[in-house]
Order: structure tokens, then C-alpha cells, then sequence
């Protein structure tokens, strides 16, 4: 068997160290050089990972398989990312696949019997693992599943060409690493690091016809998202408006309807503003369309954050990449809190117009600006019967329309949020 140090391309897998150790051992199980008894301790030591990563990632069947298919499909490599989204590429870089391809094939065949201090039951256990029942949730069943799916395919491939036409496939239609498998991020920064840009495994799995009403509003924010993955012209995107009227839920829909057309939501918050061009710079030559969504986005006059938003959203001596839009959801629509003395004729500040502009430029700077308004009685009745009817609640639409006006009351006003909570409040009650 050749070495896996002999791989070109795809070296740096996550996990590697698993990886390394479990080829090592099946190198040089059968040589005499080594002493059996050590070898032996760190298989068990090995198998006791494998194990482990199989429990938290839903691994079935093959363990070994999965984790070398969970391994390939992590790998973000020359290759890999040139194919992400866009699939086969020309060139002399294919070859290089293959000669690594080839190496992997040939671990990735390996026969575990071949491991004589493993009696029979465990060989079984390794090779056609049963996941246990009601083991708690996984890391994500989705990407658990696809990754299924490519390993059933890498073990029906017969020849090396087979199996990196399969692979490069997967990278085609999902994308590879991080920010192929996964539809979300937020921003982690620890100190004298940069900005690392981390999964969320599990977005909430809201779609925009779970928001009853706002057709206009939807359509807005689905044209410009359409442009955008189009490669045509799009803007910068502020939903403003009522609380609880639907502003976030719609982005994260959008996150969920476009996912599989290569876009890609990244969460940051007002204190991380100053990572901005860190991330910009992460993503801006990947093949994916970034969102970069702020919720909630306003700013007291003494914060100066949004000095380093409009930097980079128009401005700065860089240009912002094409693949990268900023979605923000606002309860105002001027972001920047304005004070009366603003206003006034007399003040310290001799250049009151200047002040002003300031102040409003951020606004302006979004091309498109998405009203979210709060229901009338009217359309809040509508949302309560919409979302009674989905829920398969069954109540006189009279008695359901008096207990939704009394919960409205007593429990935020009218709007779609309050909707929703007096029917989770119906439901717990069944």
C-alpha cells in the first residue's frame, strides 16, 4: 500500500490524525519491525474514535467508509473548491486527483479482517454498524444523509476514475468543507486570533410561505435574492419595521429556499463589525453567495460601530466582492439614533448639516429598504386561522377568534409573533 504522505492534493483533513494512525496501522500491522502489542493498543485506541465520531455523526454501515467519505467531503482543496458548485474542471490538476484518489481507493478497500486480534462480532460491528436508537440528535441528519448517499456510491465505484467522478459530483451539487455542507454561520473571535467563521448545525427550517401575509414585502426580498445568484445587479437589503412582524423569519427563509443554488448565510453581530473585511476576505473567492445578516441593527448615538458597516458596504479603496450582500432587519428605519439638538438651530456643533448626513448615510447606503408593518385586526385574525388550520387545531373559529384577541391583549399587540405564541399556547394545551 502506498503511504498516505505521498498525497498531493489532499493532505490537511480534518481529523487527520485519526486518519494517519489508522493508515500507519494498516501499513505496517504485519511487519516484524514493530512491537505487536503497541500496534495493537493503538487500534483500540483508533477504533475507540472511530467510534465515538460514528455516534455524534450518524454513521451507518462501513464505519471506516463513512469516515474516509466524511473526510473527502470536508476537504477544502484546490480541486475541491474549484469544483464547488461549478462541477468538472480541465486540466493537468485531474491527474494529480487520481494519483491521490488512487492512494485513498486503496485504503478505502481495505479489509478489516485482516486485523486478527478482532474477533468476528467486532469485525461485524466495524464493517456494518447498527447506530444505536434514541442516542440523542445528531450533528445534522442532513448532511449525515448525504454523506451516506456518497459513500454507498464510493463503495459501488470499481476504478479510480469511477470514484472521483462520484466524488467530484457530490462537490458539484453540495459544495465541500464548511461552508458547502452547511446553510449558516456565525463569527467566533477569540483574542489574537482572526475571525473564524463557524457552522450553526441546526437553522430553524422556516420557509417564506410560513409567513402568512407580507406578499409584497416576500417578493421584494425574493427579486433582489434571485438577481443576486443570477449574477446580475443586487443591493444591499433593510427590513424595517414592527416587531415581531416577520423581518428575521424572512431571511432565514431565504437562507433555506436558495441553499441548494450555492447561497450561504453568515450571522454577525454590532460588536464583530470590526471583523467585517476579515470575513469579506474568507469568502470573497469561494463559489458560493454570502449574505451577511445583521438582526436587530441600530446604534445609540455614542456607538460608533457603523463607522466600519459603511466602510464596507460602499466606500472603502476595496470594492466588495460580487458574491457578498448585506441583509439587515431594523425596528427603525433611520439606524442611527438622532437627538432633537441635532435639529436646532443653535448648537455646538457648527456644521449641523454634516452631523445630520452622517447620520442618515448608513440608511441610504441599502439599496433596497423592505417595509414590515404590524397586522390590523383584520390580518392578525387571518394569520391566527391560517396557522390554527396548519397546526391542525380544532376549535370553533368564533371561540378561536375571541381567545386570539384576549392573548393579543395581554401579550404584545397585534402582530405575527403574538400569533404564532397563542397557538404554540393551544397546542401545549392538547
Amino acid at each position: 500500500m502506498k503511504s498516505p504522505r505521498n498525497l498531493i492534493l489532499y493532505k490537511d483533513f480534518e481529523n487527520g490524525k485519526l486518519f494517519y494512525d489508522f493508515t500507519w496501522i494498516m501499513e505496517n500491522y504485519q511487519s516484524e519491525y514493530y512491537n505487536k502489542e503497541d500496534i495493537e493498543a493503538l487500534l483500540f485506541e483508533c477504533l475507540n474514535q472511530l467510534m465515538e465520531l460514528a455516534v455524534s455523526h450518524g454513521f451507518e454501515g462501513n464505519l471506516w467508509h463513512s469516515f474516509l467519505t466524511f473526510l473527502l467531503v470536508n476537504n477544502e482543496n484546490a480541486y475541491s473548491k474549484a469544483c464547488e458548485i461549478r462541477g468538472e474542471v480541465e486540466g493537468s490538476i485531474n491527474q494529480i486527483v487520481l494519483h491521490d484518489f488512487g492512494i485513498i481507493k486503496e485504503y478505502f478497500d481495505f479489509d478489516f479482517k485482516q486485523f486478527l486480534v478482532l474477533n468476528d462480532d467486532c469485525i461485524q460491528s466495524i464493517i456494518n454498524f447498527e447506530p444505536m436508537s434514541g442516542s440523542g440528535k445528531l450533528f445534522n441528519k442532513r448532511i449525515r444523509n448525504r454523506i451516506q448517499e456518497l459513500k454507498e456510491k464510493l463503495e459501488a465505484a470499481g476504478t479510480v476514475e469511477e470514484f472521483k467522478a462520484a466524488v467530484t459530483a457530490f462537490y458539484k451539487d453540495y459544495g465541500v468543507g464548511k461552508l458547502g455542507l452547511h446553510k449558516a454561520f456565525r463569527i467566533m473571535h477569540k483574542e489574537g486570533e482572526t475571525a473564524e467563521i463557524v457552522p450553526i448545525s441546526n437553522i430553524a427550517h422556516v420557509h417564506l410561505d410560513d409567513l402568512v401575509g407580507y406578499e409584497i414585502a416576500k417578493q421584494k426580498l425574493i427579486n433582489n435574492t434571485e438577481a443576486f445568484l443570477n449574477g446580475k445587479e443586487a443591493n444591499n437589503c433593510l427590513l424595517y419595521g414592527d416587531a415581531g412582524t416577520g423581518k428575521s423569519t424572512s431571511i432565514k427563509a431565504i437562507a433555506n429556499q436558495y441553499y441548494d443554488r450555492g447561497l450561504r448565510l453568515i450571522e454577525i453581530y454590532k460588536h464583530q463589525f470590526c471583523d467585517l473585511n476579515d470575513v469579506i476576505t474568507q469568502v470573497k473567492n469561494r463559489n458560493y453567495k454570502f449574505i451577511i445578516y445583521m438582526d436587530d441593527l441600530s446604534f445609540e448615538e455614542f456607538e460608533i460601530e457603523y463607522k466600519y458597516l459603511k466602510a464596507v458596504i460602499e466606500g472603502g479603496l476595496e470594492k466588495k466582492p460580487d458574491n457578498v450582500l448585506i441583509y439587515a432587519t431594523s425596528n427603525r428605519r433611520h439606524l442611527i439614533r438622532e437627538n432633537f439638538s441635532d435639529k436646532e438651530e443653535v448648537r455646538e456643533d457648527m456644521h449641523t448639516s454634516d452631523t445630520v448626513q452622517e447620520k442618515l448615510s448608513l440608511y441610504t447606503r441599502f439599496g433596497v429598504s423592505i417595509y414590515f408593518g404590524a397586522p390590523n385586526k383584520k390580518e392578525f385574525q387571518k394569520i391566527v386561522k391560517t396557522l390554527a388550520e396548519r397546526h391542525g387545531i380544532q376549535m370553533p373559529e368564533e371561540e378561536l377568534l375571541l381567545e386570539a384577541n384576549k392573548w393579543e391583549l395581554s401579550h404584545g399587540g397585534l402582530s405575527g409573533r403574538t400569533a404564532q405564541q397563542f397557538i404554540n399556547y393551544l397546542l401545549g394545551k392538547q
